[in-house]
């Protein structure tokens, strides 16, 4: 049997032993230390002007964190983008909010403009005016940044954006991560790049990431003895794990070609078959890392995106359903929904394939003699 080829794995940069050794060697392996605030002080040059950002356990904790920033509390109502991972609704339920779910539209798969304002229409008429949106670069696409943020300005509603998967992407030139009022990213081991497990919440001044990193750290106050007036968290990003980020983020910049040149090997290939639909960007503003490749296999085809997930497997090779809609999980069903069909139809055709950093030749040609045998049959 071949060796198994995941959907998306970090691989070692090489760099990362000297901080890892530096954090073991001064004794700082605990959360917080100098790689953590270097790590973040490399993140705001990267992102550039007005980047506050706070280094943390998790993408999900920066979304807690983000909303308990913005002030949402129990019975608040939080708009949330459908077609996307639990964490990005998750943390709205650890408030006691309730999350309301927007369907997808076609070009992007991200939240759909015209859907966010009727459902924000329709709570303002049921009295409950949504405190924030989180908005997704759903698989590193960056979401249609102008129409949902003139939205949400028409309405003065605060936009959590989610970065989680596009660390890299960009919308006109500025990279992702600097849109929101408040955004985040996540770098589990899945990702562009990671801190084994972390995340980072990025906010537009000083102030609030001194806030973040005092709710992230248990919440002390200033105090010889430990006081809190406040309820903490245990979020703050490890030392030894900021070591990992700061060797990954040496290849970040490889790491995007490398996932741009998978994409041309997805697009050649499903340029020659018929009725399946590889997600791409939209126009020139849109520059996308392609975290994940995704198709769609359409019903007109006769094939179905489950049999060639199987048609992989049984060759080693991992590929994922799309994300299933949150309006959709059993968890969520009880929560309003504005939209159609959009978000689960992407669910029932969507495929993810390969898209790992690391891809070698030899697996890229496994893949493809897979996926042209499966469309022959």
């Amino acid at each position: 049997m071949n060796e198994r080829i995941y959907l998306s794995v970090c691989q070692e940069s090489g760099f990362e032993k000297e901080y890892i050794t530096r954090a073991l060697t001064t004794k700082w392996i605990t959360t917080g230390g100098p790689n953590v605030d270097e790590f973040e002080n490399v993140l705001e040059n990267y992102l550039g002007e007005k980047s506050f950002v706070s280094a943390l356990n998790s993408g999900t904790s920066a979304i807690h964190l983000a909303l308990i920033l913005l002030g949402i509390n129990e019975n608040d109502e939080v708009i949330c983008q459908s077609l996307t991972f639990s964490a990005s609704a998750n943390p709205i339920v650890y408030q006691n909010a309730t999350p309301v779910f927007v369907d997808s539209e076609v070009d992007t798969w991200n939240i759909c403009p015209e859907q966010l304002e009727v459902a924000i229409k329709d709570r303002i008429r049921k009295g409950k005016k949504p405190k924030a949106i989180i908005a997704v670069h759903l698989y590193g696409v960056p979401y249609k940044v102008d129409e949902i943020h003139a939205v949400a300005y028409k309405y003065s509603i605060p936009v959590i954006e989610d970065s989680a998967e596009a660390l890299g992407s960009t919308y006109k030139d500025r990279k992702c991560g600097t849109f929101g009022d408040v955004s985040i990213f996540s770098f589990n081991g899945n990702k562009i790049i990671t801190t084994s497990s972390g995340g980072a919440l990025v906010t537009r001044n000083l102030s609030q990431k001194k806030k973040a990193i005092f709710y992230s750290t248990q919440a002390k106050d200033p105090a010889v003895h430990y006081q809190h007036s406040e309820i903490g968290y245990n979020y703050r990003m490890s030392n030894i794990c900021a070591g990992v980020g700061l060797g990954q983020i040496k290849v970040l910049n490889e790491n995007i070609l490398r996932r741009k040149e998978n994409h041309k090997f997805y697009k050649e290939i499903f340029d020659q078959i018929e009725d399946v639909e590889l997600l791409q960007v939209l126009n020139q503003d849109y520059e996308s890392i392609h975290w994940l490749n995704a198709i769609l296999i359409l019903p007109q085809s006769g094939k179905r995106s489950e049999d060639l997930r199987i048609a992989l497997d049984q060759e080693n090779i991992e590929s994922r359903p799309l994300w299933k809609p949150m309006h959709l999980q059993p968890v969520f069903e009880k929560y309003p929904y504005y939209g159609g069909k959009v978000a689960e139809s992407l669910f029932e055709m969507g495929l993810c394939l390969p898209s790992g950093s690391n891809l070698t030749i030899e697996e890229m040609n496994r893949i493809k003699k897979v996926i042209f045998n499966f469309f022959k049959k």
